[in-house]
């Protein structure tokens, strides 16, 4: 039974050289992956830190709403006249209302 080992020659340079790979690939990782998701988790926090009444959100399930009360964790929506709902801070979406927005303001722009 033949068994193959694959070894790089030259040693010490040669596991340096591994090292140095191993190193580039986890800072491209870093650079794509991980910091973007932080930088997006932050907005997000303070998305939800500067809601105020009268603000017009989305949650992530989708549900648009005008702020009507906060207190605490909890935000009051008015979806309709006589229509309230309760959502947790945590359930709103800082991409859903981004995406609202943009879309009613390209619906204005349109009817002019």
């Amino acid at each position: 039974m033949n068994l193959f080992i694959l070894q790089s020659g030259g040693g010490v340079a040669g596991l340096l050289s591994n090292y140095g790979l191993l190193m580039l690939m986890l800072v491209v990782i870093w650079l794509f992956f991980l910091r973007p998701q932080a930088k997006k988790q932050k907005a997000q926090a303070k998305f939800i830190e500067e809601i105020q009444k009268g603000d017009e959100i989305a949650t992530s399930a989708g549900i648009i709403g005008r702020v009507n009360k906060i207190e605490g964790g909890i935000v009051t929506l008015q979806i309709d006249q006589k229509t309230f709902i309760r959502v947790t801070k945590g359930s709103v979406s800082k991409e859903m209302t981004d995406a609202i927005q943009k879309a009613a303001a390209a619906s204005s722009e349109g009817d002019k």
